[in-house]
């Protein structure tokens, strides 16, 4: 059962990883439209998409990928406990 668990952690941490690079992705011009920016927005966008029809952006600040990092957060410190 630790093994699932610490499987499930490791899981939701790249998760994590993967959202952060997508988003730093943003300051770079034409890095979303690379391979890598185009793998890492179909599995980050659906998501960031909740998130973000919830949290409308700070005029040119989309601060709903910070709230999706805690709730990812929040399942990690879930699994822990559970596992």
């Amino acid at each position: 059962m630790a093994g699932i668990g610490n499987l499930l952690l490791l899981l939701l941490t790249l998760y994590s990883y993967a959202i952060i690079a997508y988003i730093l992705m943003s300051w770079f011009p034409n890095a979303r439209e690379s391979s890598i920016g185009q793998f890492l927005g179909s599995i980050v966008e659906p998501y960031l998409a909740p998130f973000r029809k919830i949290i409308p952006p700070l005029g040119m600040i989309d601060i709903s990928p910070i709230v999706a990092i805690f709730a990812l957060h929040f399942a990690r410190m879930g699994v822990a406990a559970i596992f």
